[in-house]
């Protein structure tokens, strides 16, 4: 590695540093609580898929270049350089930890692991060596606003083109469109993923809520801040803020995209509306009376998966089990649950960049846990949850069925809820 190169990362390494930061590198004292919280290292045991593990790469780094001791004596093995093969460990330590943050909920310092792989995703889009697949799709969702113009009358027929099925999960009149798209004054803006089963269920619960709602023209999910862009994930949430505000929404529901919820709702700032997840909209209408449910539409036992960055990470714990518990089907916990629930194992752009294979080995833990509740149906509220989870139960042979709960509570819509104001 050359020295320009070297100077750069350096350069980049202290963007990060600020006082939270520096707190959780100098502070960790090797105590090991850490250890037992990571579902890759309860699956395989190996120092290196500790949390502290991980993080001693960007330690050794930080002692070398932003501590007296890097300088004074670096032979001492508490530092390392900055060149070819300490950017492969950094590659390691990035991209085996989902992100989840449940170490931090072990660590009697609260230190973030999660911010301390900031550092290291920083480091290698500065090295040109971050997973390219996730730089294309940060870079794709960011120029959605540069052909907006041009594609919205697409969209717009698309959505129309879907309207059939929304109608045919809830057979009443949806107002005067099924699908509403741009509607300026809205009080939901839904903001979905890409795929009609983000969209179809939302509506159907939507229109039979009586709500007055909008479907927003972009995408949800955030790709920046898979990759850890923060530039792009500015960028790709900037798309979504400015068509709230310019369309006057009340709240943004976030569909069921974790990351997309923890970003637009903690991580960007106050807006001049709410953020909310689409789960949190569910429990808000059931309790409400604004929809009801089909008791027994569900078979066998039932379980719900908290996706990390929704439940550990965003605070919504609650809300889905009173959702499930609405449906009225026999449920049952994993152990752990809430906040303390195990990773499935997929976050941290691990589900888009394949990677199957350590996603398989990784999440045994996981697995274990879906199967000792012996439920029929697993529910959850996050795409690469659902998408990871499909995958275990296939290679593990758990015989489950994984569901969205947004599919589960629009398959048993049951007639008109209760008036409401502005209904």
């Amino acid at each position: 590695m050359d020295v320009a190169l070297q100077e750069t990362l350096k350069g980049l390494f202290q963007t990060k540093l600020n006082r939270e930061m520096r707190l959780y590198l100098d502070t960790c004292a090797r105590c090991g609580v850490c250890i037992e919280a990571c579902h890759v290292y309860a699956s395989r045991p190996e120092a290196r898929y500790t949390a502290v593990g991980r993080a001693e790469v960007i330690r050794r780094l930080f002692r070398q270049y932003f501590k007296a001791e890097g300088g004074i004596a670096p032979w001492l093995g508490e530092t390392i350089a900055l060149d070819d093969p300490t950017l492969e460990k950094v590659y390691e330590a990035a991209y085996t930890c989902t992100g989840c943050r449940r170490c931090m909920t072990y660590c009697p310092f609260g230190i973030d692991t999660q911010m301390i792989q900031s550092i290291g995703k920083l480091l290698l889009i500065g090295a040109d060596r971050e997973p390219k697949l996730l730089t294309m799709l940060a870079v794709k969702d960011a120029a959605t606003t540069e052909i907006y113009t041009e594609t919205k009358a697409d969209f717009e027929t698309a959505m129309k083109n879907l309207e059939a099925e929304v109608i045919e999960k809830w057979r009443s009149e949806a107002g005067e469109k099924a699908i509403p798209v741009g509607a300026i004054g809205s009080d939901v803006l839904y903001v979905a993923l890409a795929g009609k089963h983000s969209i179809i269920p939302a509506a159907a619960i939507m229109n039979a809520a009586q709500e007055n709602w909008s479907l927003s023209y972009f995408e949800a999910v955030n790709f920046g801040a898979f990759v850890g862009n923060p530039e792009k994930t500015q960028e790709i949430s900037a798309r979504i803020i400015d068509e709230a505000t310019r369309l006057g929404a009340r709240e943004v529901a976030v569909c069921e995209c974790g990351t997309a919820y923890r970003v637009l709702k903690h991580q960007i700032g106050s807006q001049p509306f709410e953020v909310i997840s689409f789960v949190e909209l569910i429990d808000r209408y059931l309790e409400a009376g604004r929809i009801r449910l089909r008791p027994g539409t569900l078979e066998g036992r039932v379980t719900y998966h908290d996706p990390c960055q929704m439940g550990r990470n965003g605070g919504v714990l609650e809300a889905p089990r009173r959702v499930l518990r609405h449906l009225g089907a026999e449920f049952v916990e994993m152990e752990p649950n809430r906040g303390d629930n195990w990773c499935c194992g997929g976050g941290g752009g691990l589900v888009a960049m394949g990677e199957k294979d350590f996603r398989m080995w990784s999440a045994r833990v996981k697995a274990d846990q879906v199967k000792a509740t012996g439920a029929s149906v697993v529910a959850t509220a996050c795409e690469n949850c659902h998408a990871q989870l499909s995958d275990l139960n296939e290679h593990y042979e758990l015989g489950t069925r994984v569901a969205f709960l947004s599919s589960l509570v629009a398959d048993a819509l049951a007639g008109r809820g209760r008036s409401h104001p502005g209904g």
